[in-house]
């Protein structure tokens, strides 16, 4: 692990969190709940992937980006960010 990503532990504890709520809904749905309370905890579940996409964005940006521009590499960091930020961006 490189230290120039300093929010990856609060990544992997956000992640953590999710995969338990995720179960927690296929729980929910095994169990018959009402769609309406499983569309809610979905949304929830929607809003805390973006969060932590956020935090690895802001983590790539503070730490990769910053490392490419004092290397020179700064043309193909930019060209992957633009990949990944159009593929978790649709």
């Amino acid at each position: 692990m490189s230290d120039s990503h300093k929010h990856r532990k609060a990544i992997i504890n956000r992640l953590a969190k999710i995969e338990g709520h995720v179960r927690a809904v296929k729980e929910m749905t095994q169990e018959g709940r009402d769609c309406n309370d499983l569309l809610i905890q979905l949304a929830a579940i929607r809003s805390a992937i973006d969060g932590c996409g956020k935090l690895i964005l802001k983590d790539h940006l503070e730490g990769c980006l910053i490392q490419a521009v004092r290397t020179g590499d700064e043309e193909e960091v930019l060209m992957q960010l633009n990949q990944s930020i159009d593929k978790f961006i649709r």
